[in-house]
């Protein structure tokens, strides 16, 4: 049995925003797609994450709907490669709290994001 990776589990192609776009626009995206996690882009490249949690954290200031997404997003995502083993990014995202890592290939382009929700689903397969 070879060992599972992260392209294994992985969603594929995710939802991105750029980075100037608002935080309202940003969450009305996260509502549309039922997602919580968007990685952020600046020329095509991963630059941060943002998520629920980033919003609700600066949603205490006024005009924060207003607010580019760069303002509240996480900057360095984890990032990792389609062939990292399952085990390694678990226990990385275990151990540093992560709720995402994003899936990068060439030049740092985004190819697939592995939540929590993606590990849950590995482990279900395994059982």
């Amino acid at each position: 049995m070879s060992t599972p990776t992260v392209k294994d589990f992985m969603t594929e192609m995710p939802h991105t925003i750029n980075e100037d776009l608002s935080l309202k626009k940003a969450m009305e995206m996260m509502h549309e797609y039922g997602c919580r996690h968007l990685p952020v882009l600046h020329g095509g490249k991963v630059v941060g994450i943002l998520s629920d949690r980033d919003i609700k954290l600066v949603s205490t200031f006024s005009n924060s709907e207003e607010l580019p997404v760069s303002e509240a997003m996480t900057e360095d995502p984890y990032s990792v490669s389609p062939d990292t083993p399952l085990k390694v990014v678990a226990e990385e995202m275990n151990k540093h709290r992560f709720g995402s890592a994003v899936v990068v290939g060439a030049n740092n382009k985004p190819v697939g994001i592995f939540t929590v929700s993606n590990a849950l689903e590995a482990l279900i397969s395994r059982l």
